[in-house]
This record gives C-alpha cells, structure tokens and sequence, in this order.
C-alpha cells in the first residue's frame, strides 16, 4: 500500500540538481573554506571524547576533509553518500557505528527526521552523532537584497535562499529522533567580499546555489540582479567598502541511549528544598574585595 502523501515531509529540495551542481562544483576547483572549518572544529570537538571509536561513517559531506582531519582520531571512517531519493534507505548497518559524522549536508535533506531516526538505529548503544549543517540567519543579507529587488523590479518575489531550521528546530528532531543528551550550538563566520557577484561564484564553486523545488524557471533579469547588488552594497557595506556575508554552521550532537548515561531526576527527587537554598542565600551578605 502506497504511504499516505499527507504524512510525508514536503520535497523543498531538488536532490537530483544538487549532485549535478556540487560535481560541477568540484570539476572547477571547489571553494572549501567552510569544510576547511567543519573539519578543523569536528577535531577539536571529537578530541574531548575519551573513548575509543573505531567504526565511524562520514555520512553526505561534499568532499574529503571531514575524514582527512580525522584520519588519526578514528580508525575505521567509511563514506556514507545520502541518496539521491530519499524514499530509499541511507546504507548504514544497525548497531555498526561507533561514530556518525557530517558537513553540510543536513541542510539540503528533505526528511532530515527520518535520517536521524536512521542514524540513531545505526548507532551503537553510546555511540555519538556529531555534525554540522547550514542553518539559522546564513545568507540572510543576500536573502533580503533579492526580495527587495524582486518586489520593486518584478512586483513579486520568488524562493532564492533556502530555509534553514534554527538551534531549537534541530534540538527537538534529535530528541525526536531518540538521541540521548541532545546539544547544539553555532559559530557565526561573517565573510567579506567585493561585491555580491563575488559572493555569488563562491555559491556557485560550493555547489550551494539555488536548487528549491518551487524555484522561478525563468531567467533573473539583468535589471534585477543588478538592483540586488546595488540594495546588497547599500544595506550590508562595511567602512572599507567590502559587503558582509553571514553563515551559520550549526553544531548538533546526540547520543545514542545506554543505560550508564546520566539520567535527569525523577520529579521529587531532590533532596534539598529551592526555598531553603534561597533562604539560606538571602543571609549572606559577601563584601568586596
């Protein structure tokens, strides 16, 4: 029986177009400065986990630096590719993986709760997700410049910059999910360029351009293009004359359940009252040094 077409997540992304832009990308020499900093932070990161993890996946990352920068922390880290339909299954054995690992690429995945409830099963018992993906307030200056000058040049505006899920959203897909100790975090890396067609190429060299399913067919005129670099410059101009960029790499990182993780408290359970430790700090009186 064929699933119910209500109960299935909306198709925002055309995954078939972004494997042809992200190989098109790579064949011209692909701009790596974001993956070049997922990676050196997944070390880090992974570098504060104190237990052995020898069979890991790198699942979805567009190139190799995920897995060159862990080449000497993990010792088994096979590549995972997502497929290109979702509605078949990513190749991950149950209980096979110490370590699931990812670099920008969640943000373009339609059913990103129905790959992190295949990862969790994936997992070990403790075994750890750790990944980072495009999300919260990235390109929103570019977002903006095309909107404003759609709607004065076009009348209307069309879908240019993805949508991208915030902390909270991604928070609750883990916990929906079934990862234990849920954590996620963001840097921000702001980047100047020359103008907005600088910026644009880079998009187009990261293979990170347009490609929502409900995108305008028709060429972008001239007009508007040049009008969005005109607001861009105007609105996001630092002193120097240099445009910003904002990009939000968001942190996620989930457990696998086991039964020696810490446990929150049962409610009760506490063995001291809020109203005595407030009573008792209410009588200290500390004086400054």
């Amino acid at each position: 029986m064929a699933p119910d077409s209500s109960s299935l997540p909306p198709v925002l992304f055309d995954r078939a177009l972004l494997r042809v832009r992200q190989e098109r990308a790579a064949k011209a020499g692909a701009v790596p400065f974001l993956l070049d900093r997922v990676a050196e932070d997944m070390a880090e990161r992974l570098n504060a986990v104190l237990r052995d993890l020898q069979h890991a996946a790198d699942i979805g990352t567009p190139g190799d630096q995920v897995r060159g920068a862990l080449s000497v922390r993990v010792r088994e880290l096979a590549r995972v590719d997502l497929p290109v339909d979702e509605s078949e299954a990513v190749r991950l054995s149950p209980d096979s993986l110490d370590l699931a690992v990812s670099g920008l690429a969640f943000q373009f995945v339609n059913d990103l709760p129905g790959l992190l409830v295949q990862i969790r099963r994936a997992l070990k018992p403790d075994g750890l997700l750790l990944a980072a993906t495009i999300g919260g307030e990235t390109l929103t200056e570019l977002r903006q410049a095309f909107a404003m000058a759609e709607a004065e040049c076009e009348g209307g505006i069309s879908p240019r910059v993805a949508p991208f899920a915030d902390l909270r959203d991604i928070g609750a897909l883990l916990q929906r999910a079934g990862f234990a100790l849920p954590v996620t975090d963001v840097d921000r890396v702001v980047v100047r360029y020359g103008d907005a067609f600088a910026l644009m190429r880079d998009l187009r060299r990261m293979g990170a351009t347009n490609v929502l399913t409900a995108r305008r067919r028709t060429p972008l005129r001239r007009s508007t293009l040049l009008r969005m670099a005109q607001i861009y410059h105007e609105r996001f101009t630092d002193p120097d004359g240099r445009i910003r960029a904002t990009f939000d790499i968001v942190w996620l990182s989930g457990w696998a359940p086991h039964e020696s993780q810490q446990k929150p408290l049962q409610p009760g359970s506490a063995k001291a009252r809020l109203e005595d430790a407030v009573r008792n700090t209410s009588k200290e009186k500390p004086g400054r040094e």
